[in-house]
């Protein structure tokens, strides 16, 4: 009994480590990408498209967000290895990063038109400076979630 309690705590302590703790939070997102160009010799500009929505949980590896379409004209935001430019509005300051989609899913209501997309995508790129304003945002909301969670709300009883 206590070997497998032993042994079941140490899974558990290499889990934890192996994959990156997610955080709820809630800020502005604006996602874009360069289209790749399938006309050889064009010499029209390429569009930059973009799109914004929030994000629902961050990791110091990767972010899941929620965007109103899965695709801009005909491009798709996940698949074929398309690198997206992200630019998160953090409270501590902006932070610019790439992701590589690695997931989606259709969420809401669909007799209602109102689908939204969750898309999950892996950090691939993202300078050393946008690392710690970044890092430091999931370190201090981290702390603040501990803190709302030990506050007790009673009522007053006089």
């Amino acid at each position: 009994m206590f070997l497998r309690k032993l042994i079941s705590k140490f899974d558990k302590s290499i889990t934890e480590r192996s994959i990156a703790q997610r955080h709820k939070y809630e800020v502005p997102i604006t996602v874009s990408f360069e289209p790749v160009r399938k006309t050889g010799r064009s010499s029209l500009p390429l569009q930059k498209f973009s799109i914004n929505g929030e994000t629902k949980d961050l990791s110091k590896t990767g972010i899941a967000f929620i965007v109103s379409s899965i695709r801009l004209s005909e491009n798709y935001l996940v698949g074929d290895g398309r690198v997206l430019n992200v630019e998160l509005k953090l409270p501590n300051g902006k932070v610019e990063l790439q992701l590589v989609g690695q997931r989606y899913e259709p969420i809401g209501d669909e007799h209602n038109s109102a689908i939204k997309y969750l898309i999950g995508a892996k950090i691939v790129r993202i300078s050393e400076s946008d690392r710690e304003v970044y890092e430091e945002f999931l370190l201090l909301g981290k702390k603040l979630q501990k803190n709302a969670r030990s506050l007790n709300f009673g009522t007053d009883r006089s």
